[in-house]
Formats: C-alpha cells, sequence, structure tokens
C-alpha cells in the first residue's frame, strides 16, 4: 500500500476526538505485519476505556515519529483529484501518519534500528494521550511530532489557554428586568472586559490572539438569564501565566474563569539542510514533557486547511514528506 492509499484508507476512518478506536486498531494491524518481518514489537497502551495510543519499536527507540491519532468533527469521507487527497483529517493528520509508516517501513526494511511510531489519542482536545505517553517514556533521544507545516521545519509553535466563562443571575419576566439580574448581560460585559486585555507578542512567534469560540447561555427570549457562559481560547507565546491571571482579574466579582487547558508557547532548534516555518497552532509537543526527547515539528498539509470542510493535502507534499522523515530520522540517528 503506497502513501496515497494508505491516507485515503485513514481518511475513511471516522475518529472524532473520543472515538479513536477504530483507526488505531486499523493502524495497529497495518504494522503487525512490518512488525513481524523486521523483529518490531507493536503496542496498544491504554489510556482510559475504549482509547489507546500506538507505539511500535524496532530496538530500544533513539528516534520516535509521532502524531495524532483523532479530528475535529465533522466527518468528512475521502476523495481525491490529480493534486489532492481531500477529507476530515487529510492533512491533520492522516497524511502524516501514512508518511511516517511509509518511511519507517523503508528504514527498517533496509535494516534501520532503533525507530519507533507512536500514535496517540486526544491532541485536538486536551493532549490526553501524549500526556499518558509522557508517563511512560522509553529512552527516546528524539522525537519527530508532525503536524502540518507544508514539508519544513518549525522553529516555533504558539500554545494555548483554554477557559470557561461563566455568569450567573436571577430568573424574571421580561417585562420586569429590574426584578431580575441577567447573566448574559454579565457575561458580554466580562467578555469586552478580556477582550481589552493586553497580550504579549515574541519576536519569532508574533502576536498573542484571543478568540471567543463559543457562548450559550439563558431560557427563552422573554425570560431574564440567569445563566450563561462561554468558551475562550488564547493563544499563547509564552507560558501563559500573566494572561491567565489578568483574565482572571478582568472577570473579577462578575462571572467565574474555569481553567480548562495551558499549553505553553515552544522553541526548536533548526537543522541544516531543512527549510524552517513558524506555526501559530498548538500541538502535543509540550505534553510530552521531553519524556521521548528533543521535539522536531514538521509534516506534509497546510494548516490553513485544517479544521475545514476543504481540508485536503497535497500528493506530492506526501511523497516529499515520506523521504524527508527518512532524512531526518537517519541525520538524528547518527547524532
Amino acid at each position: 500500500m503506497n502513501v496515497f492509499e494508505l491516507t485515503q484508507a485513514l481518511v475513511d476512518i471516522e475518529s472524532i476526538t473520543g472515538n479513536e478506536a477504530p483507526a488505531g486498531d486499523y493502524i495497529a494491524r497495518r504494522l503487525s505485519p512490518l512488525a513481524a518481518r523486521s523483529g518490531g514489537q507493536v503496542e496498544r497502551l491504554t489510556v482510559e476505556p475504549n482509547r489507546f495510543n500506538v507505539l511500535a519499536t524496532w530496538g530500544d527507540p533513539v528516534v520516535t515519529l509521532s502524531t495524532h491519532v483523532d479530528t475535529v468533527p465533522p466527518y468528512i469521507p475521502c476523495s481525491e483529484d490529480a493534486e489532492y487527497i481531500y477529507g476530515r483529517g487529510a492533512c491533520d493528520t492522516r497524511g502524516i501518519i501514512a508518511s511516517m509508516i511509509c518511511a519507517v517501513e523503508e528504514l527498517v526494511d533496509a535494516g534501520t534500528r532503533g525507530v519507533a511510531l507512536l500514535f496517540v489519542v486526544g491532541e485536538e482536545r486536551n493532549s490526553a494521550g501524549a500526556y499518558h505517553a509522557a508517563k511512560n517514556g522509553r529512552g527516546s533521544r528524539f522525537l519527530i511530532n508532525g503536524e502540518p507545516t507544508e514539508n519544513k521545519l518549525a522553529v516555533g509553535s504558539k500554545g494555548a489557554l483554554r477557559m470557561e466563562v461563566v455568569a450567573s443571575g436571577r430568573m424574571a419576566h421580561s417585562a420586569y428586568p429590574e426584578l431580575g439580574e441577567s447573566a448574559i448581560d454579565k457575561l458580554l460585559d466580562v467578555l469586552q472586559a478580556i477582550r481589552r486585555v493586553p497580550l504579549p507578542a515574541d519576536p519569532v512567534l508574533g502576536a498573542s490572539t484571543l478568540n471567543i469560540g463559543t457562548i450559550a447561555g439563558g431560557r427563552a427570549p422573554n425570560v431574564i438569564a440567569d445563566e450563561a457562559r462561554a468558551e475562550v481560547l488564547i493563544r499563547l507565546v509564552d507560558d501563559g501565566e500573566a494572561t491567565r491571571r489578568a483574565v482572571h482579574s478582568a472577570a473579577e466579582g462578575r462571572a467565574e474563569i474555569r481553567d480548562i487547558l495551558s499549553i505553553p508557547a515552544a522553541h526548536f532548534r533548526s537543522l541544516h539542510g531543512f527549510e524552517t516555518t513558524v506555526v501559530a497552532f498548538t500541538t502535543d509537543i509540550p505534553a510530552f514533557s521531553g519524556a521521548w526527547g528533543e521535539p522536531f515539528l514538521i509534516g506534509p498539509g497546510s494548516i490553513r486547511v485544517a479544521h475545514t470542510a476543504e481540508e485536503r493535502v497535497e500528493k506530492r507534499q506526501l511523497v516529499e514528506a515520506v523521504g524527508i522523515y527518512k532524512n531526518l530520522v537517519q541525520l538524528l540517528l547518527r547524532g
């Protein structure tokens, strides 16, 4: 099965976060014959019921290639044309999984040892699989993490601060608003205050950005709302602690801030001969906490079409990625 066929097969498996098991099963079955003929081992590492990471090793790992199995909703089946493979996860990260598997297949069939594949669950929500893997490192010295970077080696990636803003009020008939207390009004005021919080910038990563992703609340148009909530995501350029404190301060006394997730920004080493880039998205790398070695971030596809109805990956980049991953593994194995 070539890299195109493998990408297509993976895209056709729905694995929205929480439902990664079918994709994990397919990957484990796909790797088992390769491991059997080349002296490798395939493991399913339970993260929680019906959710598991897949780890394949050839000897004690020195270099580990890793990416995530889960996708965002909604599921979009696979299609293709002469240039692209389309569908949910095509670039984030089905094409990356396929490129990594094909690269390692060529490497181990040529006798390479000290390489591993690690495919984890939950990156799109809370990095559950990476946090679990961080508790059980296998001595790997280098981690090649796959995300859509257009096959350029990232020298930095932003972090993420995710919070829930919850406001409480008192219900009343909307004809007599003085008898109630609108949670929605409170929430809107707090969100405006949060939007005015100064956010830091970094000379490499650029400016922090804020997105109010969801808003919900209230009972009916003729009822003063007794509850309202919103989800906020800030793309970090540092560890996020000062920003977190500023958001809590902006809401003090008017709404509750619930801290959901905090992942710091990251800077990476460049390597001679690799074109570099900087990415504004967050990865599993901080969750690994160095347990699988020094991280490098690279993969086929463009983040600009990930999570969209037009998600796709260029076939040319898939072929390039197989060679890039092989070269990078060999370079790192040489130290």
